[in-house]
């Protein structure tokens, strides 16, 4: 059975004003009902209040560690629930992604909502349900520091002596089930695609597997318990390995893609080995257990069974999920978007300056597309077309739009967090690295298109005046121009949020087409069919395959982002509602325009605020957009940003001692050991 030792360690100090919590001694058979007032006792008022929730927990420690009786009553509860409940169901599917079908789980957790299934009381899952009763304990458990809980059962000192032949049994059904349900996942095409030799894709599934039906066979046969240990160890050997195969299929992400399919089978892969790794930690008898696991593991389950039947939940990780495979591209394509020399630097800036080029025409002829006598729709369509040309021409010259760049940079950043893909500490110096390079190369971006787009509009408009002696806005109409900028006389702000979420859903669509043409061989399927090739030539047709491959996506991006902001007065007038489009650029374009055509008649106030609300609609543009992607990007990476409080502090550090990072690229680059 279960031998229990008792660990001596340091309890932390607790202030001499906090009354120890007092636990009670005699529990008899009231095992569960004292693990369920042990969790009052520590429960805070306010989930969210985490520094509570530890004081208290500390406070029981202290009261363990310094009463016998009490440690010994809580061991022997702990004691009696793994004995008497099936842990099977913990142990194989808490906290992780369901086989079934999204419409099928879906259906599942929605009659659940209405009426939760009933679980038995010999269900170890009933044993959490009941101790962690509160919907929102699983904040609490998981705000708490880590090295608390850690401490927590290290001080019950559980090791495990495996001569309880009912616990024994459900630990090996376990891991015996797990076992092949990884085989299984890991002889699927999604898997195996990408290896030129199946079998090396599928060897470390079919061996991690061998290796336990070995063990539980010579556990049968009554083998040596070290001939034992080290079968399990030679299964332990075999999950690493598969553990480098799921790694490997990660790195080519960028390269091949990935599918909604291959991500939620990897994602569903990965748990399940980590759960094989507790089980057999407790299964190899060598009576020492990987405390830091086994916490992330009861932290999973607390989560997963207050969580279980959350709608809200359950679309939100399928969602991530899905994010996953758009942000993967987006976060590579941002890669050319964040400057780190000086030289790049410059090159960032006369890019924009470029596009300020492109943009100073667009606003021209919108204005004038705004003359045109058509239907509300047309005048729409025609707007988005030249909307989307002019974000296409500013692709293929190679020119930068100050706006695009968040949705993109956003994914970068992320991927410095990508536990998911790294399986390890994120390095958060470098991240405030990035964070800096990111700022000074949108400072640049934007810089270069405004210093165009200003004077250049105005020299645009000045010329149709002088070649046809009209203006292209004049009197109510040029005053509505710059009216329309205004922060506070207009909704100009919200307009500019609007235009965020559009710059941001645009950047997913570009990220999602791309993604589906390298995962889907698009252009090797293309290079296939021959019905083209007899009305290209060939030549000419691998240029359009190599353009399909390396730009589809970005333009399919900018035709959406066209059209958004095209339609969007269309769609506001149509069912009137408060829905229009500022675009930091178009808006500047429009600020030029509407100033000559008063000839110059503009008071400093009414001009100074102008200027003010295209500034401001440039922030909420870039805050917006790259807040929505960042968000994105880290969610579907499976990333919490509350694991990371330090980096807050780093990031201001760093500005602090080297706030012309943030601005220009510095001479000398920096590096992490600078930020130490």
């Amino acid at each position: 059975m279960l031998r229990l030792t008792k660990k001596r360690k340091e309890s932390s100090s607790i202030s001499r004003k906090k009354p120890a919590v007092v636990l009670p001694l005699h529990v008899g058979n009231r095992s569960l009902d004292y693990l369920v007032e042990l969790m009052k006792k520590i429960r805070p008022d306010n989930p969210r209040n985490s520094n509570d929730a530890e004081l208290k927990f500390q406070a029981v420690m202290f009261q363990l560690s310094q009463d016998r009786s009490s440690l010994f009553s809580l061991r022997k509860a702990l004691l009696s629930q793994f004995i008497k409940t099936d842990i099977v169901t913990a142990l194989t599917e808490s906290g992780i992604v369901s086989s079934r079908g999204f419409i099928q789980e879906l259906q599942s957790k929605l009659k659940h909502k209405i009426l939760p299934p009933l679980k038995s009381p010999d269900n170890f899952l009933y044993v959490i349900d009941r101790i962690f009763y509160k919907r929102s304990d699983h904040i609490w458990v998981e705000g708490m520091d880590p090295k608390l809980w850690k401490q927590f059962f290290e001080m019950l000192g559980i090791q495990i002596n495996l001569t309880e032949p009912s616990l024994i049994k459900q630990l090996q059904q376990s891991v015996q089930l797990l076992s092949y349900r990884i085989t299984t996942l890991g002889l699927e095409k999604e898997v195996t695609h990408r290896y030129e030799n199946f079998e090396d894709a599928i060897y470390p599934f079919l061996e991690q597997n061998r290796m336990v039906n070995e063990y539980l066979q010579d556990y049968e046969n009554g083998k040596d318990a070290g001939i034992l240990r080290m079968t399990l160890s030679n299964a332990v050997e075999a999950l690493h390995n598969c553990n480098q195969s799921i790694q490997w299929i990660h790195d080519q992400r960028p390269t091949y893609g990935t599918s909604l399919a291959q991500t939620y089978i990897l994602t569903r892969l990965q748990q399940q080995i980590n759960r094989m790794f507790i089980i057999i930690d407790v299964l190899d008898s060598d009576n020492s257990l990987d405390t830091e696991r086994f916490v992330d593991y009861f932290k999973t389950v607390v989560h997963n069974e207050n969580k279980k039947n959350s709608v809200r939940e359950f679309v939100s990780e399928n969602t991530g999920y899905l994010a996953y495979q758009i942000a993967e591209h987006g976060g590579r394509k941002g890669e050319h978007y964040i400057t780190t020399t000086r030289k790049e630097f410059w090159k960032m800036f006369w890019s924009a300056a470029g596009g300020g080029v492109i943009i100073s025409f667009i606003g021209v002829i919108k204005n004038l597309l705004t003359k045109l006598q058509l239907l509300p729709l047309w005048q729409g369509v025609l707007y988005s077309t030249n909307y989307s040309l002019g974000f296409i021409l500013i692709q293929d010259t190679g020119s930068t739009l100050a706006t695009k760049q968040p949705a993109y940079t956003a994914n970068n950043l992320a991927s410095s967090f990508d536990v998911q893909k790294m399986g390890e500490q994120p390095d958060l110096r470098n991240l405030a690295i990035t964070v800096a390079r990111v700022s000074r190369t949108q400072l640049a971006s934007f810089t270069g298109n405004l210093l165009v787009v200003f004077p250049l509009t105005y020299i645009l408009a000045f010329l149709f005046f002088e070649i046809t002696g009209t203006k292209i806005a004049a009197g109510a109409a040029a005053h509505h121009l710059l009216e329309e900028q205004h922060p506070f006389h207009s909704m100009a702000l919200l307009y500019a949020c609007i235009t965020g979420f559009f710059l941001f859903v645009s950047g997913l669509i570009a990220g999602y087409v791309e993604n589906y043409i390298v995962y889907g061989k698009v252009g090797d399927r293309l290079r296939s069919l021959s019905s083209f090739k007899t009305v290209f030539s060939e030549k000419r047709w691998f240029k359009i395959i190599h353009y399909i491959e390396n730009h589809f996506g970005s333009l399919i991006g900018n035709i959406a982002l066209g059209f958004c902001l095209g339609m969007a007065s269309f769609f506001g007038n149509t069912f009137g509602l408060p829905f229009d489009i500022r675009h930091i650029t178009i808006s500047a374009a429009n600020t030029a325009i509407g100033f000559f055509g008063l000839d110059h008649a503009v008071s400093a106030s009414e001009l100074t605020y102008t200027i003010l609300g295209v500034c401001l609609i440039g922030l909420l543009n870039f805050a917006v957009s790259f807040g929505l992607a960042f968000f994105v990007a880290v969610k579907s990476r499976g990333i919490h940003l509350r694991n990371y409080p330090e980096f807050l502090g780093i990031l201001l550090r760093y500005a602090k001692r080297y706030p012309r990072d943030f601005i220009k690229a510095p001479v000398v680059l920096r590096t992490a050991t600078d930020l130490e």
